[in-house]
């Protein structure tokens, strides 16, 4: 999707997101926030999401019907093998971070409306399970060794959730991006 892509963490970001989700989001929205449990269900979700894509399912209430057409259209066009790498496994996910935590508030309307919306980062290696299952070690430079290059996907997933007061919601996705670091190294 058209959104910037998203690698690593940043240290400022990070603060500013303990500080809203502790401080902000915790005390005066939702007593039972927790950005660990964001952070696990953002996983689950990915592979759901990630799968259904991949086979061309319905993504239900997963998504927001304004992404719908432009997932359709992307996926529409990819390759087989290139909808195979799209599916991700939540147990090849070898690296999360949420990127950007922040507060919405729309105070324009008759009657005011606020979200939370998390910008997800989730690096994943296709077959890392197997692999942790035959015992293999997996090397720390594994970005860089030609036979993992390929296999390598960071998922940007960005969540949304109402928290206006009466309002029952649940997380769902507004925006998401998989890429391959090669690629951008590649300047592809």
């Amino acid at each position: 999707m058209n959104f910037p892509r998203v690698m690593w963490p940043s240290i400022p970001k990070a603060l500013k997101n303990t500080i809203l989700s502790y401080f902000i989001i915790k005390p005066y929205m939702d007593l039972d926030f927790d950005l660990g449990e964001v952070v696990l269900g953002s996983k689950k979700a990915v592979d759901v999401v990630s799968k259904k894509l991949s086979s061309g399912e319905d993504l239900g209430q997963l998504v927001t019907d304004d992404i719908i057409p432009v997932l359709q259209s992307r996926v529409s066009i990819m390759s087989v093998a290139q909808k195979e790498l799209l599916a991700i496994d939540e147990k090849d996910i070898y690296f999360s971070f949420p990127y950007q935590v922040g507060i919405i508030f729309n105070e324009n309307e008759s009657n005011p409306k606020r979200f939370v919306e998390i910008l997800m980062v989730h690096h994943s290696l296709k077959g890392l399970n197997e692999m942790r299952e035959r015992g293999e070690e997996i090397p720390m430079n594994i970005g860089v060794i030609p036979e993992y290059r390929n296999k390598i996907c960071v998922a940007n997933y960005r969540f949304i959730k109402e928290f206006t007061k009466g309002i029952q919601d649940d997380w769902t996705i507004n925006s998401l991006n998989h890429f391959n670091p090669a690629d951008e190294l590649d300047g592809e």
